[in-house]
C-alpha cells in the first residue's frame, strides 16, 4: 500500500531538469503544481499570486494561509488522475520543501527523558523538576538541516573519557535521534504570543526528522547551556510535508498530564497522532538492514500546540517554514526505543547482525532509515523514507 495515498497528498519540491517547483505525491507519480496552475486548474481558487508553485521552496504558498492550503489540497485530489499533471516519481530529485530560519528541538516524550535520566543521573529522579510542568526545548542551528538522501559526515568536537583533560577527535558515539517535527506555517509579530488553541493554525504540516546526536561531545559540552556542536552538524528531515487535515483521521488523547499544567499550555480535544514509527538499520557489510526500532508517535506527552505555545509565551515572533522537532519519541520496551543510546543502553547492551556486525553506537557505512506512517480502514498516510549514510570525519 502507498504511503502517498489520496487520503494523503503531501506537498513537496522537486526537480527534473525544468526548473525546482512544487508538487503533491501521489501513489508513484508527482502532481506538477506548477503545470496544473498553468492549464488553468487553480484560477477559481482565487489564488493571489500563481507563481508560487514554480518557486524552491513552499513558503510562498504556505504564506498564503490554511483556506488556501485546504483548497489546492482538496483540488489535486480532483485532477490528481490527468496524465499532463502526472511526472514518475522516481525521475524526479526532491528538494527542500522549505526555505527553514528557525529551528528549534523539543524534549517531549516521557519515556525517552526517563531513560536518559536514569542512564546518566539518578533512577529514582529520572525526570528534572521542570519536565513535567514546561515543554523543555532548545534552539537549534538551521543551516545544517539537510535532506533525506544527504549524507552525513561524523563530526569532530572535544571529547572527555573521563578524568583527566579533553582531547579533540572523530565523535565515539554517533547516534540518531527519532523525531517528528512540524513546519510552521503563519508570520507572527515580534511581542505577540500563539495560544495553545490556536497553535495547530500556524502548523502547516509534519515532517519526519532525524537529529542526529554525537554523544561523547554533547555529554562534554552541554553542561551549563545545553546542546552545542555535539547537535549542530546535521539534522535530517523527510521531503514530503503531510499536512494536519490528511492526519485528521488519525488524531487521539495524549498521555494524562500529572500535575496539571499551566493555564497556557491547556488544550482541548484530541491533540495527539496516530503515527508509527520505525528505525531500520544496515552495517556496510551487512546484505539487508534491520529494523531495530518501532515506536508510535501517540504517546508523545507535550503535544505539537503546547509546544508551539510555549516557544511563543515570551514573545518570539514565528516565520514560515520554521521547523520545531518533537525530540527523541521512544516507547516502553528496548525495541521501542528511538535512539541507539537507549537501544543499546549506552553501549552495555550490543545489537548483533546476521552478518555479524556489532553496534553499539553508529559506525562509519551504516545506513539509518526511518519510515512512518498512519493507517485505518484501508487508508494509509505515510511520510516516504528519511535516510542517510555515516560517511568517515
Amino acid at each position: 500500500m502507498s504511503d502517498f495515498s489520496i487520503g494523503n497528498l503531501p506537498f513537496g519540491v522537486f526537480e527534473d531538469g525544468r526548473g525546482p517547483r512544487a508538487g503533491v505525491a501521489f501513489q508513484d507519480k508527482v502532481v506538477d503544481l506548477a503545470e496544473a496552475a498553468a492549464l488553468g486548474h487553480f484560477r477559481d481558487l482565487h489564488l493571489t499570486d500563481l507563481a508560487v508553485f514554480s518557486r524552491p521552496s513552499l513558503n510562498g504558498f504556505i504564506e498564503l494561509g490554511r483556506p488556501y492550503w485546504r483548497a489546492v489540497r482538496k483540488r489535486v485530489a480532483e485532477i490528481a488522475h490527468e496524465e499532463r499533471l502526472l511526472i514518475d516519481r522516481r525521475s524526479v530529485t526532491m528538494l527542500p520543501p522549505v526555505e527553514i530560519g528557525d529551528y528549534v528541538d523539543f524534549y517531549s516524550s516521557e519515556q525517552h527523558a526517563a531513560n536518559l535520566g536514569s542512564m546518566f543521573r539518578d533512577p529514582k529522579n529520572a525526570l528534572l523538576p521542570n519536565w513535567k510542568h514546561l515543554p523543555v526545548g532548545y534552539n537549534g542551528r538551521a543551516s545544517s538541516i539537510i535532506l533525506s538522501g544527504q549524507d552525513v559526515r561524523r563530526p569532530k568536537g572535544q571529547i572527555n573519557r573521563g578524568g583527566g583533560s579533553p582531547e579533540f577527535s572523530p565523535s565515539q558515539q554517533l547516534d540518531f535521534e527519532l523525531e517528528v517535527g512540524f513546519l510552521v506555517g503563519k508570520n507572527t509579530a515580534i511581542g505577540s504570543s500563539v495560544s495553545a488553541g490556536e497553535a495547530e493554525d500556524c502548523i502547516f504540516g509534519l515532517v519526519l526528522v532525524n537529529d542526529w546526536s554525537a554523544r561523547d561531545i554533547q555529554r562534554w559540552e552541554y553542561v551549563p547551556l545545553g546542546p552545542f556542536l555535539g547537535k549542530s552538524f546535521a539534522t535530517s528531515i523527510s521531503p514530503w510535508v503531510v499536512t494536519l487535515d490528511a492526519l485528521e483521521p488519525f488524531r487521539v488523547a495524549g498521555p494524562v498530564q500529572d500535575p496539571p499544567v499551566l493555564p497556557y499550555l491547556r488544550t482541548q480535544g484530541d491533540r495527539n497522532f496516530d503515527i508509527w514509527l520505525e528505525v531500520w538499520l544496515q552495517p556496510e557489510r551487512e546484505t539487508e538492514p534491520i529494523r531495530i526500532s518501532r515506536t508510535n508517535f501517540r504517546g508523545i506527552y507535550w503535544n505539537m500546540s503546547q509546544q508551539l505555545a510555549h516557544l511563543t509565551s515570551n514573545g518570539t515572533n514565528l516565520r514560515v517554514g520554521d521547523l520545531c522537532g518533537s525530540g527523541t519519541v521512544s516507547g516502553m520496551t528496548p525495541d521501542s526505543f528511538g535512539s541507539m543510546v537507549e537501544i543499546c543502553w549506552n553501549g552495555t547492551r550490543p545489537l548483533t547482525f546476521p552478518g555479524g556486525a556489532v553496534r553499539r553506537f553508529l559506525e562509519d557505512g551504516d545506513r539509518v532509515t526511518m519510515r512512518g506512517w498512519a493507517e485505518r480502514d484501508g487508508t494509509r498516510v505515510g511520510f516516504g523514507e528519511l535516510t542517510a549514510k555515516i560517511l568517515p570525519s
